[in-house]
């Protein structure tokens, strides 16, 4: 084995170095530093996928939580980052992504849907269930009273032109796609996007 002349100094140094620490009593430091360090936040996270919420480019997000649905632990998000192997945004954020953490977390942030009585003054929460089927039905009854299914030289035209539709700038395609097709076949004519508002 050749070793040059500066990395003979080089060896004896650091030797020198080790073995000083060691008779002056730091031999175990290395260890005490290792016990103290905090373990990485996300090892036992689930990580999901998603979609960021805010506007219509759609970038990909990873949401990290805790919980694993046992019985007495409490599920929650701890992080959100972007997703690197998402084609549009390659696991950049743009500002408001990036603070997507602070919505979740945010008091003012509404979990369950709201109902306001007609001459109420509040809103109260209601179940999924009430506000779906009570969309449902105004639907319905707003569809039977302004369905116009021929025009005035009798041409079927199945046109609702009293209700609209907003889609969702942040659906994929497929999902936009089944949301055009149960538009259309409701006979709604009034149909937007997020993306254009």
């Amino acid at each position: 084995m050749e070793i040059s002349r500066r990395g003979f100094i080089k060896i004896t140094g650091a030797g020198l170095a080790a073995s000083s620490l060691g008779a002056l009593g730091f031999g175990g430091a290395g260890e005490a530093v290792a016990a103290l360090v905090r373990p990485y936040k996300l090892t036992a996270a689930a990580e999901t996928r998603n979609t960021c919420t805010y506007c219509s480019v759609a970038c990909g997000i990873l949401i990290y939580g805790l919980g694993d649905r046992a019985k007495n632990a409490r599920p929650g998000v701890l992080h959100i980052e972007g997703d690197p192997d998402h084609p549009v945004n390659r696991g950049t954020l743009c500002p408001k992504g990036s603070g997507l953490l602070d919505v979740v977390h945010s008091p003012g942030r509404l979990t369950q849907p709201r109902y306001r009585a007609p001459g109420s003054a509040e809103f109260k929460p209601v179940s999924w269930d009430f506000a779906l089927n009570r969309i449902a039905t105004l639907m319905k009854e707003d569809r039977d009273k302004n369905f116009i299914a021929k025009n005035k030289d009798g041409a079927t035209v199945n046109r609702w032109l009293t209700t609209g539709m907003l889609a969702a700038s942040a659906s994929s395609n497929e999902t936009a796609l089944v949301t055009w097709k149960v538009a259309r076949s409701l006979g709604m004519v009034v149909f937007d996007n997020q993306a254009r508002v």
